[in-house]
């Protein structure tokens, strides 16, 4: 099993987790005695790693929508930069939106998903303290739009096909960004996003919060992660204005429909990415393949449509969301 992705914050569990948490340290100390004491114990490690397996399958088989949002926000759960390393080869960073300054919440680049050359662009929340507040916890300025439409611009002048990781809670909603137009940056993102001519293949990694998730998700195809959530508001947000307070978010997020599950049932996502037992953040590696085999297999769909089918059918693929709900 893969290692979870390094973070400086001491390792979380969620609440719906600790039945999980126990089995694994029992597993642990069993390993530690088998190890320092020579004592056969495989029967009882397989054994409990049966029973393990078991109650993950169970677990998040019947997640509510606020665990699911739990899990999205994951501290260990994979990221944009996490998934670049995994999956992405030869990536060749650039910065800048050429008007203010760099953002760096997102991230966008060269590379090569399998035979693909490809423009990357994603949200990074960042993993210990000190990235965190440089990433802004994944709230893009206006000029984080700003570079990610340049650097898409770009993709499109060389013919180049472009990947999309969303990931963030929302835009940065502060006066400096406000000042700098970041609804007027994300409204021209929707725009010239439904009419490059390239193929546009956007995936929402962990949280997909309103326009901030907007500014970089308008595509030929958009996918989820399985333990991901999507919607027009977050559940706090949703609370504060129905119930005037934060504490009924578990309900906020159920009356939302914004899981995976919903989300493909109502037509507004196009493919659910399966995570691996546990979710993301316990295996990032199979995850990262996951992704890389959906990536793969889409951009080739997408690469053999002519430029002027492609864009129409951004179009009417765009235009068709919630004319079935």
């Amino acid at each position: 099993m893969a290692e979870a992705p390094k973070s400086s914050s001491p390792a979380m569990v969620l609440e719906f987790e600790k039945p999980i948490v126990a089995i694994e340290k029992q597993i642990r100390e069993l390993v530690t005695q088998q190890e320092s004491r020579g004592v056969d114990l495989a029967t009882e490690i397989s054994q409990m790693r049966h029973q393990l397996s078991a109650l993950l399958k169970k677990t998040y088989q019947n997640l509510t929508a606020w665990e699911t949002v739990q899990v999205a926000r994951h501290p260990q759960r994979p990221q944009t930069r996490d998934y670049i390393d995994l999956i992405v080869k030869n990536f060749d960073e650039l910065h800048g939106d050429r008007k203010f300054g760099d953002d760096k919440t997102i991230v966008a680049g060269f590379g090569r998903i399998g035979t693909h050359k490809v423009m990357v662009v994603g949200q990074h929340k960042g993993r210990d303290t000190k990235e965190k507040i440089a990433c802004n916890f994944g709230c893009a300025h206006p000029e984080g739009y700003r570079k990610a439409l340049a650097k898409m611009e770009l993709a499109e002048k060389f013919g180049l096909p472009i990947v999309t990781f969303i990931d963030t809670p929302g835009a940065f909603p502060g006066i400096g960004s406000e000042e700098r137009g970041v609804a007027e940056a994300i409204a021209v993102n929707l725009r010239e996003m439904s009419r490059l001519k390239v193929p546009i293949i956007c995936l929402v990694l962990g949280e997909g919060g309103s326009g901030g998730a907007l500014g970089i998700g308008v595509g030929d195809r958009l996918a989820m992660m399985q333990y991901a959530w999507y919607s027009v508001i977050s559940p706090e947000g949703c609370s504060g204005i129905l119930w005037k307070n934060s504490t009924n978010a578990p309900d906020a997020a159920e009356a939302l429909k914004l899981t995976s599950s919903y989300l493909k049932e109502l037509g507004i996502i196009d493919e659910i990415i399966e995570e691996p037992l546990g979710g993301a953040h316990r295996n990032p590696r199979a995850a990262a393949d996951s992704i890389e085999r959906y990536l793969d297999r889409t951009l080739r769909e997408l690469k053999r449509l002519p430029v002027a089918d492609l864009v129409n059918q951004r179009y009417d693929r765009i235009r068709r969301i919630g004319a079935e709900a």
